[in-house]
């Protein structure tokens, strides 16, 4: 796998594109230009590796927009150090730009085949994450609690289980909605059980699958 100067220019002009759509966290964009995001793709598919879109990797599956990855980990304000659950692994992507942000990153995914690949793609690139395979709906209590969970699939409602894993002063930030659309929300647990909601703009996500999400 190479990264090339080529690559590393098509890096460049996909961070400008997604400054002038308005993410602004200096952390996440060098992330963002740091990751080689054409090696999760095939050779003759490397044309789109740096273009703001998500692509289909299987299983029903999308590595995220890179605009849409920058703008989640931009809300969620990711410290050195964060215990993150990333509810959908997916190609892996999302999840490593959470650990050039400093986080300790549990990653949970749906679909087995998504699951078996990236628990090994990812150290092979150098990046070292707890990886689970199971419903991310339910979250993963038994590390619980989280300082921040991101959720990368569109979800019918905000699971009450996500919102129990949380430290106080924690937040979620997940995308919630019907089939075709949904609200990016940022939720923060308060004292006392109280949440904080936030609401940002409409995106389109694959569905979260599970006993609290869409039903497979």
């Amino acid at each position: 796998m190479e990264d090339s100067y080529r690559h590393k220019g098509m890096r460049r002009q996909l961070l400008k594109i997604i400054r002038e759509k308005g993410i602004k966290d200096e952390r996440v964009l060098a992330a963002i230009g740091k990751i080689p995001r054409h090696f999760f793709f095939e050779n003759a598919l490397v044309e789109h590796a740096y273009q703001d879109k998500a692509f289909p990797i299987g299983e029903g599956q999308t590595i995220s927009q890179p605009y849409t990855v920058a703008f989640q980990s931009e809300l969620l304000q990711i410290k050195p150090g964060d215990k993150v659950l990333e509810i959908g692994t997916g190609s892996g992507y999302q999840a490593i730009v959470l650990l050039e942000l400093g986080a300790d990153v549990y990653t949970i995914e749906y679909q087995k085949k998504l699951y078996e690949y990236t628990r090994f793609f990812l150290p092979d690139m150098g990046y070292n994450a707890h990886f689970f395979q199971g419903d991310g709906s339910l979250g993963l209590p038994k590390h619980a609690p989280y300082d921040k969970i991101i959720v990368t699939a569109g979800a019918p409602t905000v699971p009450d289980a996500l919102i129990d894993q949380l430290k106080v002063n924690g937040c979620l930030v997940i995308p919630v909605g019907n089939a075709k659309t949904q609200q990016m929300l940022r939720l923060t647990r308060l004292e006392g059980n109280k949440l904080r909601k936030e609401v940002f703009h409409d995106f389109k996500f694959v569905p979260l699958l599970g006993a609290d999400g869409w039903k497979q």
